[in-house]
């Protein structure tokens, strides 16, 4: 195994690569693995020590293929919780509707898994130091510069060694710190989506029987909505996505703010009553989406949330990563060995990373629309659009199942009960601008702030 610590990074005589990739989280590593496979000079560096702490840990069962190509799901499996659907908790309604992805368009991807993301994320970083990558962790990068033949990269160890190193070509899957986009001044609010998340892990949460013990949960309440998703372990991740008004009001302690919140949605407080919080430790982080102009350049590429990132209400960001990685690598096979056919393939790799967010972020802005809230609590399957829809909560947008007609439907059908509300229609889309005016910088913007 080619991993490397802080201490033994120095020892690498190898100061030159074909490519280096910035970030060693599932774009990243997926990526570092696909490269080093092709017998490519592959460098990865991560700024912290797996295992580390994240959030996103709820994936979908489109991810299941990509494991299985990366030769990592029996591994996958032993950390991981069956998710083998979801279900939604309105406080409008009298009544818990659950949803599996057997019910979606394609029946082969019945399942995938709650992960902590620590175990998961480490799996991955190890695969690609298996598969021939040098992997560094306690690494930053301090600097990027780009010319006609390449690029080159100043980068400190965490003891404060510096190194510099000459690639060929640079990923970008530095997650939120988004590096290149930040370097380009090309990152950029999404201005139709200004969340904020107030998460924690907790013991002797309460549990559904059987099968339905892995579901993830969807509670709305006043100010947003809660992600519950119960853990292999044992611990249940439970997080608050909220407008930034609210995380704005906050006057106490982080911890207390979170339990004030919960306290707020009676089901989930309900599940959470003999329930401890894990370390005593409740997490915020602030102005969560947005996007970049663009993706990328002769000689590099953003994967992942170093390009975008949308609301996780349908927990898509792994997938995208993922995804994004084994598209990029063809960007990579381009720009290394074919520069006359380059440009075309970024062409169509632009287009590509911007198809699912689209698609996602569509519903994601109306998730907490009472017309939206109806179609979840009381589905229903004309031209297909219930499967065309589970199809989308599962991820399976890449693929040839044919869900886009009945998604055009669901969309008319949505336009036409909000017009049949046109009143409370009227009152929410007032709400909803009140809701993501920008407040300025939040507590965490683009960090995780414990308490």
């Amino acid at each position: 195994m080619n991993t490397t610590t802080t201490n033994e990074a120095a020892a690498i005589a190898q100061d030159t690569c074909d490519v280096f990739v910035i970030g060693g989280g599932p774009g990243g590593s997926t990526a570092a693995a696909l490269l080093a496979r092709q017998g490519r000079k592959v460098v990865m560096v991560e700024k912290a020590h797996h295992p580390r702490f994240h959030i996103g840990e709820s994936l979908l069962p489109a991810n299941v293929a990509l494991f299985d190509k990366l030769g990592v799901r029996d591994q996958l499996e032993r950390i991981g919780m069956p998710k083998w659907g979801v279900e939604f908790v309105s406080p409008d309604h009298d009544f818990i509707t659950r949803l599996e992805f057997s019910e979606a368009w394609d029946k082969t991807m019945p399942y995938a898994w709650q992960v902590r993301r620590s175990e998961m994320d480490e799996i991955l970083f190890r695969n690609a130091a298996a598969q021939g990558a040098h992997t560094i962790e306690g690494c930053r990068v301090r600097d990027v510069s780009f010319d006609a033949d390449g690029a080159t990269i100043q980068t400190v160890l965490d003891d404060g060694a510096k190194r510099s190193w000459r690639a060929g070509f640079v990923i970008d899957a530095s997650g939120r710190d988004t590096f290149l986009a930040n370097k380009f001044k090309a990152k950029e609010k999404n201005r139709k989506h200004n969340s904020s998340a107030l998460f924690g892990h907790f013991t002797n949460a309460e549990r559904a029987p059987g099968k339905l013990e892995g579901n993830i949960t969807i509670f709305w309440f006043d100010h947003g909505w809660f992600w519950y998703i119960p853990l292999a372990d044992g611990t249940t991740s439970i997080g608050a996505v909220c407008w930034p008004y609210y995380l704005k009001s906050r006057s106490k302690p982080l911890k207390d703010f979170f339990a004030d919140t919960i306290a707020m949605c009676a089901p989930l407080a309900e599940r959470l009553k003999n329930a401890t919080l894990v370390d005593d430790a409740a997490y915020a982080t602030g102005n969560y989406s947005y996007t970049s102009s663009h993706c990328s350049g002769e000689r590099y590429l953003m994967l992942g949330d170093a390009f975008t990132f949308v609301d996780p209400v349908f927990s898509s960001g792994v997938y995208l990563a993922m995804h994004n990685a084994f598209e990029g690598v063809e960007v990579v096979g381009a720009a290394l060995d074919r520069p006359r056919q380059a440009a075309a393939v970024r062409r169509r790799f632009e287009r590509y990373m911007r198809k699912g967010p689209r698609e996602f972020t569509w519903f994601i802005v109306r998730v907490t629309n009472p017309t939206m809230r109806e179609f979840f609590m009381t589905p229903s399957n004309p031209f297909r659009v219930g499967e065309a829809l589970m199809s989308l909560l599962a991820g399976d947008i890449h693929g040839k199942t044919p869900i886009w007609r009945s998604l055009r439907i669901l969309k008319l059908i949505y336009f036409a009960v909000s017009a049949g509300n046109a009143r409370r229609s009227w009152d929410a889309w007032q709400r909803r601008r009140r809701n993501i005016r920008d407040l300025g910088p939040l507590a965490g913007e683009n960090i995780v702030e414990a308490q």
